[in-house]
């Protein structure tokens, strides 16, 4: 059996919120097939409301001109449409909107070649500019090489000098005898020490 659920005073947010428990509601139930009638309804007897035979005859005309008056409406909406549709078919609206339709299509077809000339003119005009950055880029590049090059052509150099300027102090078969006795004509001690900064704090005296 189907439960009505009784008015209370609980609002609707608490209803439909979500609860872990269930819902308890006062509802009442109905009566079974087999229940007896009711006391207060035992001598109860239904009587249909009770009906004027004018106003049923004049419900009546006034019901069968509404009918009438619908279905000619609607024969003539089916009507118009079906001519509507005809014509569209195969009379003269359709030749002219064929017509219109091929009139449209050249005029897509000319702004979709204007549109493509123009998108080509910027796609070869974006190309050249890459391109030209592309081949200011390698020279760029060529440059900085070169310099690179120089520099490091310029430090050798720098470097080839200075080893033979060192060279005119190196220890050779001519000046060894010279060095030697250069040397023994001038001891040096390499016995001392030296503070945080590497500055020579004390030296010990050679013998």
């Amino acid at each position: 059996m189907f439960s009505v659920v009784a008015r209370t005073a609980t609002p609707l947010s608490n209803l439909l919120a979500p609860r872990i428990g269930v819902l308890m509601v006062a509802v009442r139930g109905r009566k079974s097939r087999i229940d007896p009638k009711a006391k207060s309804k035992a001598g109860r007897v239904k009587v249909p409301p009770p009906v004027d035979p004018a106003e049923m005859l004049v419900l009546r005309e006034r019901f069968t001109q509404y009918d009438l008056i619908m279905r000619a409406l609607r024969a003539e909406f089916k009507e118009d449409m079906l001519r509507r549709r005809y014509e569209e078919e195969v009379g003269s609206l359709a030749e002219e909107r064929t017509k219109q339709e091929a009139e449209e299509h050249q005029k897509l077809m000319a702004w979709n070649n204007a549109e493509n000339q123009r998108l080509h003119q910027l796609r070869e005009e974006r190309i050249r500019k890459e391109l030209e950055q592309e081949q200011l880029r390698k020279e760029q590049v060529a440059i900085s090489r070169e310099k690179r090059m120089e520099q490091y052509v310029k430090e050798k150099e720098q470097e080839i000098l200075q080893l033979q300027e060192e060279a005119k102090n190196f220890i050779t078969l001519e000046n060894l005898d010279q060095r030697i006795e250069e040397a023994l004509d001038n001891p040096k001690s390499y016995n001392f020490a030296v503070d945080k900064e590497g500055r020579i704090v004390k030296r010990t005296v050679q013998e």
